[in-house]
């Protein structure tokens, strides 16, 4: 058989109907239920006009309705566009239309927008309002839909059928609308799976946003198992607190800046949060002093890190609890910078700029192949062959494999600094700079420099109530790296900015010191 994402909906069905399925609020609903509302959603959709493998959009923040349309969605043969929910009108009519999005589902926070979009767009034609109030004008009613359609069979979407068009951040031009299959979903759930099960009694914190791969890959993942998922509509560190306390969470996935607003939150001493026995990390890379005192501040808690792109449909490299150890011991310390290994079922090699396979060690891009990996870029054909090459998918990080096939990133390659010849990684210089115990988060990237073509430049954020010179810390970075590696220039700043999936924006940083240059940093 085809593998189908709906297939685990049937199978909790028949096995576990009566089990709570996804929480959020007030709101629980069983397999069962969960089963017939996505059945009535995927019936209201299709008489709308949803015909196999077109788009249906969501604008919205996490709730328990977002996990209906997941499983709607596929259930009548549609495949996802789920919108960015920190991108402008005229960025999400973009989305809309580059991939024909008929029907957009919107909640509360962005339905005074709808008129703005419909002008925008050329493609949407139906809003569904999914929130509380009074339904607005030119909107249908999402519980009015599910109260007035009959549940429909299962459309039986699978294999290499489109589930959805995910778009990059749009970090540099216009985003890109990934396409991933079902098989290409599942393929990656049942990977990282085999690497970190779900168990019996695992209860799941949906707290990142789910229109990011990484946030929607857990409940792909407790769909699977068969697993409840406690749904919050937003991180908010003392609600997630109280919600693992009083709903027993036991695994949660967290970008870098949730651990940390987790740890300085003044709740987190006085919250039973005993529940918790595992964290998934990942998105954007974690300061080597954040790890430690995550690691400290949460010794009952086994620490996963998960390394992957939207193109690869989830994490593709997994670095396991028992690599997470505070030690003296060389290979200890060596293995807490790695992003792990490969995930079952993704091959991975580090190659050079022709292709070819590099020797454990040495620093490369990073390419894989595996059924996990993306269809393509929607109607972008050139992307798509510059990305897939010879059937590896070329990540544009660099990094080295060590003897026993662990990862590590060394950078980005559009992030890598070339002053006055020698190649300098911002994250090995993140690195450094973020063991300074002032430092509370910093990025480096470069600048124009007339007399070496680029230069260090650091931004920082400092910790409350601490302070830190550039010359301190500049000292305190030539203890461990190279002088030529320091930053020759320093910013300070009260926030850095974040995409919506809390990713850092270099773009955003870069963009006042090339502005008026020749020669952008991409």
């Amino acid at each position: 058989m085809r593998l189908q994402l709906t297939h685990a909906l049937h199978r909790q069905l028949q096995q576990r109907p009566a089990e709570i399925a996804s929480v959020y609020g007030d709101h629980r609903f069983t397999w069962s239920e969960l089963v017939d509302r996505s059945a009535r959603l995927a019936g209201a959709l299709q008489a709308l006009g949803m015909k196999p493998g077109d788009r249906v959009g969501m604008l919205a923040v996490n709730s328990h309705i977002y996990i209906e349309y997941m499983a709607g969605v596929w259930w009548g043969g549609g495949a996802l566009n789920p919108v960015n929910i920190r991108w402008s009108p005229a960025e999400v009519a973009f989305s809309l239309d580059d991939c024909d999005t008929r029907i957009l589902l919107i909640d509360d926070r962005f339905a005074g927008c709808g008129d703005e979009l419909r002008t925008l767009s050329k493609s949407l034609q139906v809003l569904i309002y999914i929130g509380t109030g009074e339904t607005p004008a030119g909107m249908l009613n999402y519980d009015e839909l599910l109260r007035t359609t009959q549940p429909v069979s299962d459309y039986g979407s699978g294999g290499n059928d489109l589930a959805g068009i995910f778009y990059t951040g749009g970090t540099t031009g216009f985003p890109k609308g990934v396409m991933l299959s079902h098989e290409g979903l599942l393929s990656n759930a049942i990977g990282c799976l085999m690497e970190f099960n779900y168990t019996e009694d695992e209860i799941i914190l949906a707290a990142a946003p789910i229109f990011h791969q990484a946030g929607m890959c857990i409940i792909i993942r407790a769909f699977v198992r068969g697993r409840r998922t406690v749904v919050l509509d937003g991180f908010d560190s003392v609600q997630m607190l109280e919600t693992i306390e009083r709903e027993r969470v036991t695994f949660t996935l967290l970008v870098p800046t949730m651990i940390q607003r987790m740890l300085d939150c003044p709740d987190f001493a006085k919250r039973d949060i005993s529940s918790l026995r595992r964290i998934i990390y990942g998105t954007s890379p974690i300061g080597e002093a954040l790890l430690a005192q995550a690691l400290n501040a949460l010794p009952g808690v086994e620490l996963v890190q998960g390394y992957g792109m939207t193109e690869t449909g989830g994490p593709y490299t997994i670095l396991p609890p028992h690599c997470h150890r505070l030690s003296d011991n060389p290979r200890d310390k060596q293995l807490l910078r790695s992003a792990g290994r490969p995930v079952w079922g993704m091959e991975m090699r580090i190659v050079d700029l022709d292709g070819q396979e590099l020797p454990r060690g040495q620093t490369g891009e990073i390419v894989s192949r595996g059924a996990g990996v993306m269809l393509g870029y929607w109607n972008r054909e050139a992307e798509t062959k510059a990305a897939i090459r010879d059937g590896w998918m070329h990540s544009g990080d660099m990094g080295y494999m060590d003897e026993e096939g662990y990862v590590y990133i060394v950078d980005r390659l559009k992030d890598m600094i070339v002053s006055g010849g020698e190649n300098v990684y911002s994250a090995e210089v993140e690195s450094a700079l973020g063991t300074h115990p002032a430092v509370a988060m910093c990025a480096v990237i470069a600048v124009p420099s007339d007399a070496w073509g680029e230069a260090v430049h650091a931004v920082v954020v400092l910790r409350e109530g601490m302070r830190a010179t550039a010359e301190e810390l500049r000292g305190h970075c030539k203890t461990l790296i190279a002088g030529y590696k320091c930053p020759v220039s320093f910013e300070f700043r009260d926030t850095m900015p974040l995409s919506g999936a809390g990713k850092l924006l270099k773009h955003v940083l870069r963009e006042p010191h090339w502005k008026d240059r020749n020669r952008r940093v991409g």
